[in-house]
Parts: structure tokens; sequence; C-alpha cells
């Protein structure tokens, strides 16, 4: 079978070769009535442009590299969901790149990797590990492509799409207090992940207003598992008897929490309250049903692609845009877990 090109095309629809050009490259200067005509013909004709050629006229891929890790779980796969939607309503590819391991695992083979697809831009949604940033941050001013962050602190020489842990904690804190509860622990993530030291300064800092103790005594560290949320919990109320509350960093750690709590055969809310982070589709059919600070991870992906197709823009037009960072708000969301008898 003979495959089609433009020259067919342009043949059928009767113009020229430059002008069926123009309209597959969405030039203005093409009138709406030969767009239609010239569109008919590809139609009818099964013609597919060559991505290969136009990206060379174009100076463009259309296609953006993503960075990523651990998209088994709940979070890190719905910021990739978000990144998949938005990139395609705007009319990219993705090209993903997976590190096993972020507290081991530089990136840096992942990055060649993509640069040497031609890829237009990079999200790096690596989660920020112990030092793990300052390698490709440093880097990333001598790309020839531009690079948006995710899950890191903020900074003024980057691109950087963020939920405010810290703001997200304080209000988990903030509504145990109002609940009455006055001795409140932590069952906190890996202490070198940036999330968790946000989360756990929140729920200090909240306590410390209040002038109530956040010691190491009160806090316990997982590894956002649930299986590490459980044995968190055991040892956190048997080493505090009087313990009536504890925020949790995440909510499968919370529902290890919650059955370590049962075992224990302390009733929650009346004993203990829960509180969680990360508002998983399960956490409403939890028994009980857990509050938790519900993050919009899909908007971080959003938000990430609109980011980086605004610097593909300000490129193309050799504007430079200075780097910000767009900063997503939580909302608790307030379950039975937690809430105290009337």
């Amino acid at each position: 079978m003979t495959k089609v090109t433009i020259k067919h095309v342009a043949k059928e629809a009767g113009l020229s070769i430059a002008t069926v050009s123009r309209v597959i490259n969405n030039h203005p200067d093409v009138s709406t009535q030969t767009r239609r005509r010239v569109q008919q013909v590809i139609d009818e004709l099964g013609y597919e442009p060559n991505a290969v050629a136009r990206s060379l006229i174009q100076g463009r891929s259309n296609i953006l590299g993503v960075v990523s890790t651990g998209i088994e779980f709940y979070g890190p796969s719905q910021t990739m969901a978000g990144i998949e939607r938005e990139a395609y309503r705007l009319g990219y590819w993705l090209l993903s790149s997976l590190l096993p391991d972020p507290e081991t695992t530089t990136g840096s083979d992942a990055l060649r990797h993509l640069l040497s697809q031609q890829v237009d831009g990079i999200i790096w949604a690596v989660p920020e590990v112990g030092k793990n940033r300052d390698w490709i941050c440093e880097q990333s001013h001598n790309l020839p492509v531009p690079v948006v962050f995710l899950h890191m602190t903020c900074r003024s020489d980057v691109f950087v799409v963020i939920v405010d842990n810290y703001a997200g904690a304080r209000s988990a804190t903030g509504h145990l207090l109002l609940q009455g509860r006055r001795r409140i622990g932590c069952i906190r993530g890996p202490s070198h992940w940036w999330e968790a030291q946000e989360r756990t300064r929140g729920w200090r800092d909240t306590l410390a207003d209040a002038g109530l103790p956040a010691g190491d005594d009160l806090c316990r560290t997982g590894d956002w598992s649930a299986a590490s949320g459980y044995d968190a919990l055991l040892n956190l109320a048997q080493q505090n008897p009087d313990l009536d509350a504890v925020f949790v960093s995440n909510d499968q750690m919370a529902l290890g929490a919650l059955n370590a709590a049962n075992h224990l055969g302390l009733k929650v809310p009346d004993d203990l309250a829960v509180v969680g982070f990360d508002d998983i589709p399960e956490a409403a059919y939890f028994l009980p049903s857990l509050t938790t600070v519900r993050h919009e991870l899909r908007d971080v992906g959003t938000q990430a692609v609109v980011l980086l197709e605004q610097l593909l823009n300000a490129q193309r037009k050799r504007e430079v845009m200075q780097p910000e960072s767009v900063v997503i708000t939580p909302e608790l969301i307030v379950r039975d877990s937690s809430l105290s008898p009337a």
C-alpha cells in the first residue's frame, strides 16, 4: 500500500504543498475554508503527518519528560494522573523515567535519557529525600530545557509546585486541640523525607503555641506503611498511658494505628482521637471513618504541567520568567475518628 504523503493531500485538495503545510502546522495566515478543505482531505486519505519532521521544523517535540518514583503508592500515582491528564489536554506526549530508590539514586541517568529523547521540558516528581535534590537544582540552570520540581522546599532559584504540608499538619493538630485533646502524639514518616519533616514541624509548633509538650517521647517514626503505623502506635501508647490523640503523617499509617488501638482496647475516638494525612479514597470507609488532611495531588500534577507550558511559551518568545513556587493549601476533612463525645 502506498503511503499517503503531503503531496497527495495537496493534489487532492487542489492546493499547493506550502498551503497544506501551513494548515498542518497551524499557521495563522490560512482561511477557515481552506483549513476545513485540507482537514477533510486528510481524513479521507488517512494522512498522518511525520511527527519527527514536524518537530525538526517547529524546534519542538511536544514531549514532556517526567522523572518519578513510587507510583505504586497513592500519592505519586495521583500526581502522575494529574500530569497525564493536563499534558494530554495541552497536546503533549509523556516520556516517563522511574527511579527505583530516591534515597540511593541521584537520577542523573534518567536525566540524560530524557534529554537524549529531545523532550521539550521536564517535571521532576521525585520526593526530596536528604540531599537528593541539590545536584539537580544546581544543574537545572544549565540544562537546555526548563524543569519544574515537585515535593520539595520552596526555593528562590527554581520553579516548584508543592503542597503546604506544614499548614496541613497545623490544621490537623489544631483540630485535635479544639476537641479538648491535650496529650497529642505524632507518627511521622521517614525523618529524612521533606514531607515528613514539614508535617512533624507543624505538629510541634502547634502544640508549642498551645503551651503543650511535643518532645521526642511523643513522636514515633514509620515508613509510610500500615504495618509501621501499627507498631508505632503500640509503642507510643505503651510509653504514654495518658495519650489521648495522635496525628499520623499519612492515611496508610493511620490505618495501622487504628488497628493497634483496637488491639490495646482503646476506643476511637472516645479514648484516642486519630487524624491522618492524604484523604485516600478508602479513608471515609475506615472504622471509624478517618479524619484526615486532603491535598489534591492531581492538582499538583496539573499545576506542574501548566507551569511548564508557561515556561516553554516564554522560552519560544525569548522571554525570561523569574523562578516561582506554586503552593497548594490542603483542607482538613473531619470524620468520626477525631470527634470527642458531646
